[in-house]
């Protein structure tokens, strides 16, 4: 009987390590204050060495999910453009496929203004969409949500 039991554990250890979810990107969320009612919003990606991480924009032959950030409706604050992507993107050019894209490794940073419509303390919340590959793989689109305070 113990024997049994053992053996069963052992195959539930098995399938429990095999079910693990790839992350190759480690996500960090802040906020930097530039003036009385101006704030930078930073979305850090910190990428695992082999992957990459797609930019927003991409080549109109691309295949691949572009990055794509939301933010969601708050009364006391207004976007100002769009999210600027700060790091050493690169063109990818696949040969065999005849498509491109635009990618970024190691790191990059998405950086969103916005201004406060009043001088209150308040959070901007959102979500991310990305896709993250490595040079045998994709993975399917993940979702990462936020939360960054403005005060």
């Amino acid at each position: 009987m113990k024997r049994l039991i053992f053996s069963l554990f052992l195959v539930g250890m098995g399938v429990a390590a095999g079910a693990q979810v790839l992350s190759p990107v480690l996500w960090s969320f802040s906020s930097k204050k530039i003036d009385a009612r101006t704030y930078e919003i930073h979305l850090v990606a910190n990428i695992q060495p082999g992957w990459h991480l797609f930019s927003q924009k991409q080549p109109a032959d691309a295949i691949n999910n572009p990055t794509e950030i939301s933010f969601n409706k708050n009364p006391l604050v207004k976007l100002d453009g769009k999210a600027k992507e700060i790091g050493k993107m690169e063109l990818v050019n696949d040969k065999k496929l005849g498509i491109s894209a635009n990618q970024y490794k190691d790191k990059v940073e998405f950086v969103q203004t916005v201004k406060l419509k009043a001088g209150v303390k308040t959070n901007i919340n959102g979500s991310l969409v990305y896709q993250t590959c490595d040079e045998k793989k994709c993975l399917p689109p993940k979702k990462e949500n936020f939360k960054v305070a403005l005060n």
